[in-house]
């Protein structure tokens, strides 16, 4: 004898409910179930044609019609459960933290999961869920700039951004700076070209083919750049640059904000200085280089030019950074918008 269907009502409100959860993608497939349960019950189906559909046991679709009957839609949720007591004790807990906060013995600087479970006797499953809930990140570091131990660091600080806000006139601020120690590297086998589904493809092995330094002059208020490859990062080289900017920019005064390298004092810079009154020195303070805005054109620099290349000699690598210059100036220089806020770090 055939089963007879029971009609479960179901109010407008909740048939919508139901039928998101039915179509959801997200959701796990259990719940998915347990609403097409209720959606075919409302529309008179039997618990066979149910079961039918659902492939589930007359037992399970039985227990989602009566949970949902007593419950609503909250009664296809998963009722709680008591689970295992806990079975990593606090002491265990706070061993992990404390490990996790302190350097390693036996000449390790670092802590990995494996060796604190390890230590402290528990599976690195609950030592990644202790740290998780302790926000603790062992394996990560973090750099920052610290406090600048210069005397000076406000007035000088004061200083260089007054020339970025209100530059004096008939005059040009430039930024001036040394990238050190480009390697031009070259890889020991052809490069394997970007394709669909595959990012281009160096070897591992390479070949150093020298160095090249690059000096260059960031103007602040057009974003133009000035650059020259030297072999090395001399006294003698950055004079040369010196001189570059002087018959560059003629007729006006050039205020030069340099950080704080001994060949920017050297007594020959110094003594050249003395015979150019268009040149006004202003030195970033102690451990504050990031107050150079050159520094921002480098990292674009090294993004657009140094990471992933490939050159054959050193003159090959200088020549394309000097290609890259010209480049930059033809289409893309202009003036840098900051955007930090002023508000202090939180120590």
């Amino acid at each position: 004898m055939a089963r007879k269907s029971i009609h479960y009502p179901v109010t407008e409100l909740q048939r919508e409910e139901l039928v998101t959860m039915q179509r959801s993608l997200k959701l796990q497939k259990r719940y998915v179930d347990r609403a097409k349960v209720i959606i075919l019950s409302s529309e008179g189906l039997t618990i066979d044609q149910i079961m039918d559909q659902t492939k589930l046991s007359r037992r399970a679709v039985n227990k989602w019609r009566q949970r949902f009957k007593s419950h609503g839609i909250d009664g296809l949720k998963d009722a709680p459960r008591k689970g295992k007591p806990p079975i990593i004790t606090q002491e265990k807990k706070l061993l992990v933290i404390q490990k996790a906060c302190s350097k390693p013995e036996g000449g390790y600087t670092n802590w990995s999961q494996a060796r604190i479970a390890k230590e402290v006797g528990i599976s690195q499953s609950k030592v990644f869920q202790i740290l998780r809930e302790t926000d603790l990140k062992p394996h990560k570091t973090e750099y920052w700039c610290g406090k600048s131990p210069d005397p000076e660091f406000e007035a000088k600080m004061v200083a260089i951004v007054g020339l970025y806000m209100n530059p004096p006139e008939n005059a040009i601020v430039l930024c001036v700076d040394e990238k050190t120690q480009i390697q031009a590297l070259d890889r020991s086998q052809p490069i394997l070209p970007l394709k669909p589904g595959q990012p281009r493809r160096l070897t591992a092995t390479y070949k150093r083919n020298g160095t090249v330094a690059l000096i260059a002059a960031l103007a602040v208020h057009t974003g133009e750049i000035t650059a020259k490859t030297v072999t090395s990062n001399t006294t003698e080289n950055f004079l040369k640059f010196l001189k570059k900017l002087d018959r560059t920019y003629t007729g006006k005064t050039l205020h030069i904000i340099v950080d704080n390298l001994p060949i920017h004092k050297n007594k020959e810079v110094v003594k050249w200085l003395k015979g150019k009154r268009k040149f006004r020195f202003h030195f970033t303070p102690t451990y504050s280089s990031w107050l150079n805005q050159v520094e921002i054109w480098f990292n674009m620099l090294t993004k657009d030019v140094i990471k992933g290349g490939i050159w054959k000699s050193s003159s090959q690598l200088s020549d394309q950074l000097i290609e890259y210059v010209k480049t930059y100036n033809a289409t893309r220089a202009k003036p840098f918008e900051w955007t930090y806020t002023g508000n202090p770090l939180k120590i």
